[in-house]
């Protein structure tokens, strides 16, 4: 499969591919720990199905020394047992904020009062922001077909 566009030496794309990549990278800078960063856009690439970005966080989750038992069950954290509850309250934050279109009203207060408790207002913030910013790079990927398998940890850093 070809990709639609060519994100990065693409006539116009590269511009804002650019600017992308940068609000990426102050994301990893950010307050909120590496491992939940990473944990949360796996998930929010497992709803989404954005093939991509479900190869590059798990590739470089494992580089960064992630278990790949923890990777394997990020799809059914619920039922398991190898999550903090930080990083469970992050991933239901991450999918409620994902799935806003399932249902009204959004994020439920349980549920971000639950995030709260173990996240302070700039890990909060930073949250947000990724899950937000997951759900765009997933919708980019998936419209334009972008193929997954050839990324290398760290391509994008």
């Amino acid at each position: 499969m070809d990709a639609r566009l060519d994100f990065v030496t693409g006539s116009d794309a590269p511009k804002a591919f650019k600017h992308l990549m940068a609000a990426g990278r102050e994301l990893r800078a950010s307050a909120l720990p590496a491992a939940t960063q990473e944990l949360v856009a796996l998930r929010v690439s497992q709803i989404n199905g954005c093939a991509v970005c479900i190869d590059m966080h798990t590739k470089d989750a494992a580089a960064a020394g992630e278990t790949a038992v923890r990777l394997n069950l990020v799809a059914a954290w619920r039922e398991a047992k190898v999550f903090t509850e930080a990083e469970r309250a992050a991933l239901e934050l991450a999918e409620e904020g994902t799935r806003v279109g399932d249902g009204a009203g959004g994020v439920r207060d349980e549920v971000w009062e639950r995030a709260a408790r173990h996240y302070d207002e700039e890990q909060l913030t930073a949250l947000v922001v990724l899950v937000s910013f997951m759900n765009m790079v997933n919708r980019l990927n998936v419209i334009t077909q972008q193929p997954a398998g050839d990324y290398v940890p760290g391509q994008f850093h």
